[in-house]
């Protein structure tokens, strides 16, 4: 007979590599009998499922994060995607699905934080400390907002451009590439995209000089100095 503690300590280290699972495997999509589109890295039909912490979308994921570490990124998550015209409840959805909104992940190719930034991207967006949460938040939310301008608003492009890398996406046609993992990321998202981009408004883009380095900024107010209007949405 094994010993009741063995069996604990085996139960406790299952547990362990369930939660550890890498923050931006492959995930599973679907949607409940309730019409809430479920998210899963395990290809399940059913599930116990969890709402995204703060999100006013239909969303719910079969890894829970804790509602109190969710809600602490609050007002820097609002504060970062307002700057760039964005929705709040999308870039939520993307940590939720990208870490967890565990500060500290790393995936198995290098990419770090909440909003799991590779280096290159870190280093392109001045974070000294891609673990820091404002810094992470802010580099990977005006990332978001530079492949959304590129790819003409079309959420599913730049979804699939934040995977996979817009190379990916430009080396295809400028479609979704054909991996299984980035199709996958794309669906699970892509439910949400008529709040992708927020209510209709108009977008300004104004262009600072910081360091010697160009870098743009967005707002729904009219800036008094020079500007571009990036959309009318």
């Amino acid at each position: 007979m094994i010993p009741r503690y063995l069996t604990l300590l085996a139960t406790c280290a299952a547990w362990v590599l369930v939660l550890a699972a890498p923050a931006n495997g492959q995930i599973f999509a679907w949607h409940d009998d309730e019409g809430r589109m479920v998210l899963s890295d395990r290809p399940v039909e059913a599930a116990r499922t969890y709402s995204v912490p703060s999100a006013t979308s239909e969303i719910r994921t079969t890894r829970p994060a804790s509602g109190s570490r969710a809600r602490k990124y609050d007002d820097l998550i609002r504060q970062h995607a307002d700057r760039h015209g964005l929705s709040a409840d999308l870039i939520r959805a993307i940590i939720q699905i990208e870490s967890g909104f565990n500060p500290r992940a790393v995936s198995p190719k290098g990419a770090m934080g909440l909003m799991q930034l590779m280096p290159a991207t870190a280093t392109e967006y001045g974070v000294h400390n891609p673990f820091d949460p404002d810094e992470n938040i802010r580099a990977g939310v005006a990332y978001f907002r530079l492949l959304l301008d590129r790819y003409n608003h079309k959420v599913d492009l730049a979804l699939a451009a934040y995977n996979a890398g817009p190379t990916a996406v430009d080396r295809h046609g400028r479609r979704v590439p054909p991996y299984r993992e980035t199709q996958a990321y794309v669906r699970k998202i892509v439910s949400v995209t008529p709040i992708a981009i927020g209510p209709r408004r108009v977008i300004y883009k104004i262009v600072e000089l910081i360091d010697g380095r160009e870098v743009p900024r967005y707002s729904d107010r009219k800036p008094a100095g020079p500007y571009d209007v990036v959309t009318r949405r």
